[in-house]
């Protein structure tokens, strides 16, 4: 079982559960809140990187979704760990996010994936490796607009489970939907990112592994 450092209010080197972290913040204990932030933060932020592709998007809605949950705090039953609660509110957040900004698109045109700063281009050496460092960022250049392209839906299962490494059963507790749904919408996602890859200039026959494994 989790375990976390206990803050202001409790006992000097007594460990506590994320329920009784959870209780008390329930209780008023907004210290005990920030240490339930701390714990979740940067899971929920790469989460709403990954969705977005804009750091500063991720950013504010890491915090949007952490601000739902302290609102909603005094509702929570306690179903599902507060992780997984406070990850499905982040994921809601993302897709009402995305569907705004794609209603915003179709008037004032389409998206930008150029952005080297959209947090799916990783640094590299071009000194030592020119020409693999050219083509590591036309791979992610490629992925970027492929995962860009896709529906939310299949956006979302696919970050869920290939970038934040989620395994189905977390996903369907976040999503609220059975395994073989789960399944089925990540086989969907993979298959039309494979489609996009191969008409877009047959970069790859087939996604990157972190996007195509089981």
């Amino acid at each position: 079982m989790l375990s976390h450092p206990v803050p202001p209010g409790g006992k000097e080197g007594i460990a506590v559960t994320e329920q009784e972290l959870v209780a008390r913040a329930k209780a008023g204990e907004q210290a005990v809140f920030e240490q339930l932030v701390l714990d979740n933060q940067k899971r929920i932020y790469t989460l709403c990187l990954r969705m977005t592709g804009d750091p500063g998007d991720g950013e504010d809605l890491a915090q949007e979704a952490f601000l739902h949950a302290w609102r909603g705090l005094p509702s929570f039953q306690g179903d599902s760990s507060f992780s997984t609660w406070v990850y499905r509110l982040a994921s809601n957040v993302c897709l009402d996010f995305l569907r705004k900004r794609k209603r915003r698109q179709n008037v004032e045109g389409g998206p930008s994936v150029d952005d080297q700063d959209s947090g799916w281009t990783e640094p590299s050496d071009p000194v030592q490796d020119p020409e693999g460092a050219l083509l590591r960022q036309e791979v992610r250049r490629a992925v970027e607009q492929g995962l860009a392209a896709l529906p939310e839906h299949h956006r979302q299962v696919l970050v869920m489970r290939a970038l934040s490494g989620m395994t189905y059963q977390e996903i369907s507790q976040v999503l609220e939907v059975d395994l073989g749904t789960v399944k089925s919408r990540i086989a969907r996602a993979r298959l039309a990112l494979k489609n996009y890859l191969q008409q877009d200039g047959n970069l790859f026959s087939q996604p990157p592994s972190n996007l195509s494994k089981k």
